[in-house]
Formats: structure tokens, C-alpha cells, sequence
């Protein structure tokens, strides 16, 4: 019997925990609205020079068309972009002559990085393509991002130094990264399950996440890589990528290098969106666990508390250990009611995803699988990344012979 109090105390803790990180997501999604709208209305006759780098391998879903929205920037500065293979055997290379001809008045350009210099082919071939880079300010983001003709001037807005401050305040902003959400395909066009519980997990998990680390942080610490927008001196007082080569969350590393130099780093309030596969359980499950293994090693103690969000979960442990016991269901009905409101207030509100709307339904399904990928990411140190193993330690990653 005692076994059994405990158990039910224990889930019931936990259900009152994850219930106030709800509400603290509430509270993160409303301060960043406020802040994004007062961004939107300012700073956009700031438009430096920018250097886009988008490293590839293989051809994406999609990716094309992400090409063409960088190409289609309603900008005032001067940008290019620069894609880099590391071969030009790679598929896409072809898609970057497609291009060139369907924007010839646009400043591409095909940068070949033969060097593998560690274990991430993508940090490799990012050094080699920033020696080619000719602008003051560095935007990488990943191949599949997908963007507004907006983009450039909303992310760069964010560098302009407040009105009225002295000319110094503008290097106070390092970097600035942004917000996404994962686009599936259309019903009836290969959609699966899995590829659902992705993009749901993106919008009603990941980036309530990051809103709830920005309030009670008061500001980010670490960049998100569908978007990382930095200063070259920025940059290089961080110790530019070249430190980065052997590890697996470069974009989060890039950012923290950045705080820690003394610059500030902005979460733009401009959505992009990166192309969720139409998974089979396998790729799902690679992927979930790459990324949780990866925030697990570079925000260790933070990870370790993410476990009490998932609070839909411990709301039904909770009724079974209770003996479903009324008091229990009305646990359970206040955390549904929160769960609905984040996933609405974020997916909905701040991000404009309409497929939340589309997968509501299934938001237990995928805090029961959030739950065990959290649990399941503890037992192993191995990750799956493209096709090739590694193992992954301190954050760094070493390949699998």
C-alpha cells in the first residue's frame, strides 16, 4: 500500500510540474509575440550585406523550392548565396545549374569542399565555404528551409541598433536565429504517422521549449539551425567553426560560443519551414532520437527536467495509480485544457501552422512517444545522421567504423 501511495504521489508531482511549465509556456509564447510585433515595426532600413550559406548533400524534398524563395528576397542590401558540395558527383549540384538559369541576375554560386576535417561533413564543408564568403554578415541555414521574400529584411532588422542608441549597441546582437515549423505532405501524397508526429512535436513541443528557456533565461543562449544569422566579428570572437567540426549540435554550439563572448543572440519572430519526411517508423525514430541525444549532451540539466513537460502522460499514470480516483480525472482535464492552449497559442499563434489544427487529435499519442524518447535517449550514446553512425560524447561525435 505504501508502494503504491508513493506512486501516486510521485506521478501526481510530476503532473503538477509539467501543468506549471504549461503555463510558463503560455506566458514565454505571449512575451515573444509582444517582442516580435515591436521588431516587425522597426529596424528594417537596416540592410547590410549578407552572405547566405547553405551546405548540401543529396537532394531533399522540396529543396528546390527552397532554393527559389532565398532567390525571391525583397531586399535592400547586397546578398549572395553560396551552396556547398562536397563533391560534384552530388545530386545537387545539377539543381544549383537549374537555378542559376532561372535566376541569372542573382549572385550564386557552387563552392566545391573536397576537405573532410572531422567527424560533421556539414561543419567541413561550412569552413570551406565561409573562406569564399565576401559579405560583413553570415546566414546559414539548413538545405531544405523554406522562407518569405521578407526573410532577409525581418532576420537582419534584428541587428539594428535601438533608436537612439550610441553606435556601439549595434555589436551587442551577435546573432540571430529564428523560429520554424516542419511542412508534411499534402493527404493523399505520402503522408504517414510519423511524418504527422514530427512536424506536431516541432510546433506544440520543441519551440514551447525554446519560448519557455527564452522567458525564464531572459533571452536565448544558443541558435536554432533552420536560421543562424551572425556578425563576422561575432564570429570570430567566438572562435569562428572550426572548434565545431567534431560536434553534432553545431547550431546550438555556435550560439552559446556567441552568448559567451558577450553578444546578445534574438529569436526573429519570422517563421521559416523545413520539409518533414514522410517517415516510416525507423527514419521517425532516428531522428527523434538524434535530436534528443543532441540536446541531451549540450543542455544536460535542462534535458533532464524536460522530462516533467510531458504531462499528459503523467496525468494518465497518475488516474491508473490513483485507482482513477475523480480527483485524478479533473488533474487530467485541467492538463488537457493547457496542452490544447500551448499547442494553440505556439503552433497556431506564433508559428501559423495550420496543420496543428489538422493533428490535434493526436497530441497524447505524441507526449507518449515525446516521453519515451526522452527516457529511451539515456541508454545509449549512438546516433544515426544521414545515413552514417556515430557516437556521441560530451557533444562531440566520433564516426561508427
Amino acid at each position: 500500500m505504501a508502494i503504491a501511495t508513493s506512486v501516486e504521489v510521485l506521478t501526481a508531482l510530476l503532473t503538477l510540474g509539467g501543468l506549471v511549465y504549461m503555463l510558463l509556456a503560455l506566458w514565454g509564447a505571449r512575451d515573444f509575440d509582444r517582442y516580435s510585433r515591436r521588431v516587425a515595426t522597426a529596424g528594417e532600413s537596416f540592410a547590410p550585406d549578407v552572405s547566405i550559406l547553405k551546405p548540401l548533400k543529396g537532394v531533399d524534398a522540396r529543396m528546390y523550392a527552397g532554393f527559389v524563395s532565398h532567390c525571391r528576397q525583397q531586399y535592400a542590401g547586397r546578398f549572395e548565396i553560396l551552396f556547398g558540395v562536397s563533391s560534384l558527383d552530388d545530386p545537387a549540384a545539377a539543381q544549383i545549374d537549374r537555378l542559376r538559369a532561372e535566376f541569372p541576375d542573382c549572385a550564386i554560386r557552387l563552392i566545391v569542399c573536397p576537405q573532410r576535417l572531422g567527424a560533421s561533413g556539414k561543419v567541413s564543408n561550412l569552413i570551406q565555404m565561409l573562406r569564399e564568403a565576401q559579405y560583413p554578415y553570415i546566414l546559414i541555414n539548413d538545405s531544405d528551409i523554406r522562407v518569405s521574400p521578407h526573410y532577409l529584411a525581418r532576420v537582419m532588422a534584428c541587428f539594428a541598433p535601438a533608436s537612439g542608441a550610441a553606435e556601439e549597441s549595434a555589436k551587442l546582437v551577435g546573432m540571430v536565429t529564428a523560429p520554424y515549423l516542419g511542412r508534411t505532405a499534402a493527404e493523399g501524397e505520402g503522408l504517414t504517422l510519423w511524418a504527422r508526429l514530427e512536424a506536431l512535436g516541432i510546433s506544440t513541443d520543441f519551440l514551447p521549449g525554446v519560448l519557455t528557456a527564452r522567458l525564464l533565461e531572459g533571452g536565448i543562449r544558443f541558435g536554432l539551425g533552420s536560421t543562424l544569422a551572425v556578425s563576422r566579428e561575432a564570429l570570430e570572437r567566438a572562435g569562428t567553426l572550426e572548434p565545431l567540426v567534431d560536434y553534432l549540435a553545431d547550431d546550438y554550439e555556435i550560439g552559446a560560443r556567441i552568448a559567451r563572448a558577450g553578444y546578445r543572440i534574438e529569436l526573429c519572430g519570422e517563421t521559416v519551414e523545413t520539409t518533414v519526411p514522410a517517415y516510416h517508423f525507423r527514419g521517425f525514430w532516428d531522428h527523434q532520437m538524434r535530436w534528443a541525444r543532441s540536446t541531451r549532451d549540450s543542455r544536460r540539466w535542462g534535458y533532464v527536467g524536460l522530462g516533467i513537460t510531458y504531462c499528459i502522460p503523467w496525468a494518465v499514470f497518475t488516474c491508473i495509480a490513483s485507482g482513477f480516483a475523480l480527483w485524478s480525472f479533473t488533474l487530467l482535464s485541467l492538463v488537457l485544457l493547457a496542452r490544447v492552449a500551448v499547442a494553440l497559442s505556439v503552433g497556431v499563434g506564433v508559428l501559423r501552422d495550420g496543420q496543428v489544427l489538422r493533428d490535434l487529435w493526436l497530441l497524447p499519442l505524441r507526449d507518449f512517444f515525446g516521453l519515451m524518447v526522452w527516457a529511451w535517449s539515456f541508454a545509449s550514446n549512438h546516433i544515426v545522421w544521414r545515413g552514417e553512425h556515430f557516437y556521441l560524447r560530451g557533444g562531440r561525435i566520433a564516426r561508427v567504423a
